[in-house]
């Protein structure tokens, strides 16, 4: 290898040890631990409010079983939409099952409903019900990503169905990283539950309970 080679090879093998480094460092260091952080005030009472059952009874979220463990997923759509990878050095503070399920009760809580869990159940009350089917950092290319949120919610009242409605949701990642897609998620999750207050509130009057017609009397003799 002649001087100019030399002094051409220096930096590139330079530039490989250090990102090798750092990514030995990265395996090596502890998780990174992420949530959704505080839910951010309603800027405003939603015009529906009045609408609104004044309460409701939250189901824990259910999903696929890779939703119940604090992993942290992410998808290359654009490489191989088939294969969900987990960051290695980042999880969840809490299972994305968990997490969305408390954040559904707080934004409940704040459009003005009273959220009762399922041990509060009571007569005439609505029962929601989450089914979490995807919940990604999902990218669309190699520096362009969102947080994708795709669910089902259902209610229920006095063990009937009242309606049902998918809901799918996408909200921008402001980093390609774990920070990037937690960010991204915790967007989508608020998308989603304002759109299942919306929905709610167009269910007035489906939501009341069933009153049994009465019985005729029979009539008396004299």
């Amino acid at each position: 290898m002649n001087l100019r080679s030399r002094r051409l090879f220096a930096p590139a093998a330079l530039a490989v040890a250090v990102l090798l480094a750092g990514c030995g460092t990265g395996e090596r260091a502890q998780n990174t631990v992420f949530d959704f952080g505080p839910p951010v005030p309603a800027a405003q009472a939603s015009a529906n409010a009045a609408a609104l059952p004044p309460a409701i009874v939250v189901m824990d979220a259910t999903g696929p079983s890779a939703l119940d463990t604090e992993r942290m997923f992410y998808r290359l759509n654009y490489a191989d939409a088939l294969q969900a990878r987990t960051y290695a050095s980042a999880r969840w503070s809490a299972t994305p099952l968990n997490l969305v399920t408390a954040r559904m009760k707080a934004r409940l809580a704040q459009s003005g409903m009273k959220v009762l869990s399922a041990t509060d159940a009571a007569s005439g009350v609505p029962i929601l019900r989450i089914e979490i089917d995807d919940f990604v950092h999902a990218f669309a290319g190699a520096s362009q990503s969102s947080g994708q949120v795709m669910l089902r919610a259902s209610v229920f009242l006095e063990h009937r169905l009242v309606d049902q409605r998918s809901f799918t949701r996408s909200a921008p990642a402001p980093g390609n990283d774990a920070a990037g897609g937690a960010r991204a998620l915790a967007d989508g999750a608020d998308l989603v539950a304002a759109d299942i207050v919306a929905w709610l509130a167009s269910l007035q009057g489906r939501m009341a309970p069933i009153v049994p017609a009465a019985q005729p009397q029979p009539l008396l003799r004299r």
